[in-house]
This record gives C-alpha cells, structure tokens and sequence, in this order.
C-alpha cells in the first residue's frame, strides 16, 4: 500500500521568489551578478543604476536575458534591483 506524502508551505505570506520580489527580478539578478560581460559592462562604463544597464543593453541589442525574460518587464522590481545590485 502506498502513503501519501505531504509537503506544508511554511509561511503563506511569503510571495518572493528566492528572495526577491518575483521570478522575473531574480531572473535579472542573476544574470547581472553572474554573468562576467555583464560586469565588465557595468564597471568599465561607470554604470551606476538599472535603469543605465538598460540603455546600455538597447544601444547593443540586448532586449531579454538568455532566458527570455524582457529587461523591461514592468513586474521586474527596479528599486529592488537599484538597491540591492547597484548599491556601491
């Protein structure tokens, strides 16, 4: 005879994904903080907020991260991202 197995969500008030406001913003971390062109980019150009990462992005090409998510998705946290990623 088989049993069942449960799994209980801890906290039913917790909505983030790893950590950050959703999928779509941890996606964007983590290409930003793990992809080494990325970082070159941002320290060799002085580049100081998202929101220049993205002209940046555009001016070259860029419109998703390799996973298909769209830089400027409007659910992608951008204060979060500021805060978190570009706070030098």
């Amino acid at each position: 005879m088989a049993t069942a197995t449960r799994t209980h969500q801890t906290n039913l008030l917790d909505v983030t994904y790893n950590g950050w406001t959703n999928y779509k913003t941890w996606n964007v971390v983590l290409w930003i903080e793990n992809d080494e062109s990325i970082q070159d980019c941002i320290q060799q150009n002085d580049i100081c907020c998202y929101e220049e990462l993205l002209e940046f992005f555009y001016e070259y090409g860029s419109t998703e991260t390799p996973d298909g998510v769209m830089w400027t998705d409007p659910e992608i946290n951008r204060a979060e991202i500021n805060g978190d990623v570009f706070d030098f």
